[in-house]
């Protein structure tokens, strides 16, 4: 029996949770608001090579998710600090997981 290339449905569980943590960045910015909150300044030095018009998307993106929060604080001036929510670390163990494959593969190189 051959197995056929299939590709999955759009209502895919596996599909939804990809398509949003899959985004240019996503990644990075959970793991660094998985150590507390983070104000945008943090999170460009954070991610140097991101863009500040790739972060705010990607922050308004996650935002409207529910996967984090996002809170003006009373100082002068203004600044907004990024936490993630309840659901925001459920991500953490998957992101862990990555980064420790990530490690071995990088360890451990293939011939």
């Amino acid at each position: 029996m051959t197995a056929k290339n299939r590709t999955q449905h759009p209502s895919c569980a596996l599909s939804h949770c990809m398509a949003l943590i899959g985004g240019a960045w996503t990644p990075s910015i959970l793991w660094y608001l998985s150590h507390g909150p983070r104000r945008f300044s943090e999170l460009r030095s954070d991610i140097p090579l991101v863009s500040a018009k790739v972060l705010t998307q990607r922050l308004r993106e996650l935002e409207s998710h529910g996967v984090l929060s996002r809170a003006v604080l009373g100082t002068s001036p203004p600044a907004v600090e990024y936490a993630l929510t309840d659901l925001g670390t459920r991500f953490i163990p998957v992101i862990n997981a990555i980064a420790e494959v990530g490690q071995d593969l990088r360890d451990n190189p293939s011939d």
